[in-house]
């Protein structure tokens, strides 16, 4: 039988219980502070030039900056389970927040590179606790009947913002300096945070249990080392890169092993028995291999607008802002679409436009027109839209309510180690590609086309995957059975 500690988790607040066919304000009000914060992850992108002549640093350094906040992320994220149900939301919130905010203002001040980056991993801090926050919270507030319609809200926090990252920071670039990027988001940052704090209600009932610090060493060296060495891939030392990102995956083998061992006496830092549940463990293949293709196009496409095609960083921006913006206003409707009809008949053709647009994206040239690129970004995004939803939706119904913040940490830290994943797989083929166009005689320019269309060529035979995965998820999700609580 569950324990009444994992009774006492399974029951929110009724003040925050939703009235079906309405957003709770307090799943609103997570939303739009989880889209201001994932913004970040990808908004420094356009704006490397400025900084190596601000700071007088190299590129490999300025890249630092989204390798942090990324590395953080995942060695954060695992953490976040056994701390969302040790706190009440209220404090939650304020945690991530209170983080982002100090991180944020130190950047816009920052005096050297070196405070630049720990301003960056700080607010990366409190990004890894709002993701979970916000997933875990909506699976205790929203009937299982509206959770479509709501998590297609949440699509465009997740999914949209770190889409939108490169095209807003480069229309914010044309009006002043790098320092811009922070001290607009410092004061819009600010306010949701007020609001959050006078409208927020807490969720739940926190449930005390100590931590396991050999978990959380093991979890940081691991997950952060992997995706560490994942990133320095693009740096072209692929021996040390692999040697690290393999002592990552030594790491993640000792947690793993821990976490099953804790188990057994029902105090595990990350519950893996999430993964005994077929649709979540599906949702979660889905959404990986998913996230690469995303992440790993993200990076190919401005490089390809701007090294090949001549783009500046804002035209990049402005030609892939159609594609972000059509995800996020669509994924409301595809929440009520799957509400309605189940997710089958969103993700298989979701799961299909993924592979259509990277198809189309292998054949980029030099004179490629320019709408042809955009109706096939747009594509990508509208696809995404169309899969993400309903595989978010799916996978977490899919687990017991007592392991709601274990799935959505899981989940969220698979979001990077996938990102990390796609990235490094995307730069080194091209790289590798482009160096043997170039010793057999082609120009820079059309190596470094040939080695973005090898990479577009892996990322479609990689969508393919989430096609075959597609057909193997529910329409709806599976009936959760009884959970066996802690100590058994």
């Amino acid at each position: 039988m569950p324990s009444p500690q994992l009774d006492q988790l399974d029951s929110p607040a009724k003040s925050a219980t939703a009235v079906s066919g309405r957003t709770p304000v307090v799943i609103r009000l997570l939303v739009l502070a989880t889209f201001v914060v994932i913004l970040n992850e990808t908004i420094m992108i356009n704006a490397i030039p400025r900084l190596m002549d601000a700071l007088h640093i190299t590129e490999q350094t300025a890249q630092w900056l989204s390798t942090a906040f990324m590395l953080t992320m995942a060695a954060v994220i695992p953490i976040t389970g056994w701390f969302l149900q040790r706190v009440t939301t209220r404090t939650a919130y304020t945690t991530a927040m209170g983080l982002f905010l100090l991180g944020t203002a130190l950047a816009a001040v920052a005096p050297s590179f070196g405070v630049l980056l720990a301003a960056r991993i700080i607010q990366a801090s409190g990004t890894a606790v709002m993701m979970p926050l916000l997933m875990t919270t909506l699976m205790q507030v929203v009937p299982e009947g509206d959770r479509g319609r709501v998590m297609g809200n949440v699509t465009l926090a997740i999914s949209v913002a770190p889409a939108m990252g490169p095209a807003v920071s480069g229309v914010i670039l044309q009006f002043g300096s790098w320092r811009l990027l922070f001290a607009v988001v410092l004061p819009i940052a600010g306010l949701i945070t007020w609001r959050g704090l006078k409208h927020l209600e807490n969720v739940g009932v926190p449930q005390f249990s100590t931590i396991d610090w050999w978990s959380v060493v093991t979890a940081g060296a691991g997950f952060g080392g992997l995706v560490y060495g994942l990133s320095r891939f693009e740096s072209g030392d692929v021996r040390v890169a692999a040697a690290i990102a393999a002592a990552g995956l030594v790491a993640i083998a000792v947690f793993v092993v821990r976490q099953l061992s804790l188990q057994k006496r029902g105090v595990p830092l990350l519950d893996l028995r999430t993964l005994r549940y077929r649709t979540y463990t599906v949702a979660l293949i889905l959404m990986s291999v998913a996230f690469m293709a995303m992440l790993g196009s993200m990076v190919l496409l401005p490089l390809y607008l701007q090294n090949v095609r001549e783009l500046s960083a804002l035209q990049t921006g402005l030609l892939v802002m159609p594609g972000g913006l059509a995800m996020g206003l669509l994924g409301p409707a595809v929440g009520r679409l799957f509400d309605r009809f189940g997710g089958r008949v969103l993700v298989i053709p979701g799961a299909i436009g993924i592979t259509v647009a990277l198809t189309g994206l292998t054949q980029v040239t030099m004179t490629m027109p320019f709408w042809l690129i955009l109706g096939l970004h747009a594509l990508l995004m509208v696809s995404l839209a169309a899969t993400f939803t309903p595989v978010f939706t799916l996978g977490l119904g899919a687990v017991p309510p007592p392991l709601y913040s274990h799935g959505s940490s899981i989940l969220s830290t698979l979001q990077q180690v996938s990102a990390a994943i796609g990235t490094a797989f995307v730069i080194t083929v091209m790289g590798a590609r482009a160096d043997a166009l170039r010793s057999a005689g082609a120009t820079e320019t059309l190596a470094n086309l040939g080695g973005m269309r090898l990479a577009f060529v892996i990322g479609a035979v990689l969508s393919v995957a989430v096609v075959i995965t597609a057909l193997l998820l529910p329409a709806r999700a599976d009936s959760v059975g009884e959970f066996e609580g802690h100590g058994r």
